[in-house]
């Protein structure tokens, strides 16, 4: 993510809504139309903007304990109609939990825990993980 670890910082994506500009350039110049958008800790700063802004243009919506999620309120939250699956890892008792707080006002919500997983539940226990993800995907069709 911009403006972490050896990446430059940009201006175009410092306040949200230029995020949600650039998440839009990045799927439409891969040529994506109604994309599930899995999002994963530091992408929530780029994701929730984007679902907030434009839930409507995604098939569904996979937070995995993301990182801004109390930027939101409840209200805002309730207007998004993006079937979403929110995933996290029973160890991590911060984020996942803290995801998890504020995501279940979005309506159209169900959640899977990733058992015996920390914050990165998707390396501790790849195959849950993807089998939450996969079941979620097919109900999507």
């Amino acid at each position: 993510m911009t403006g972490y670890g050896n990446s430059p910082q940009a201006e175009m994506v410092a306040a949200a809504q230029g995020r949600v500009v650039f998440l839009d350039h990045v799927l439409q110049e891969l040529g994506m139309r109604r994309p599930v958008l899995v999002s994963p800790s530091m992408s929530g700063r780029f994701a929730l903007p984007f679902l907030l802004a434009r839930g409507d243009w995604l098939a569904g919506f996979v937070p995995v304990a993301p990182v801004g999620t109390k930027d939101y309120t409840a209200e805002q939250y309730q207007r998004v109609q993006t079937p979403t699956l929110i995933l996290y890892g029973d160890r991590d008792t911060s984020l996942g939990l803290q995801a998890l707080q504020n995501l279940r006002h979005l309506p159209r919500h169900r959640v899977a825990v990733v058992a015996d997983a920390g914050h990165a539940c998707y390396l501790d226990k790849p195959e849950d993980f993807h089998r939450a993800l996969l079941g979620f995907l097919h109900q999507l069709k």
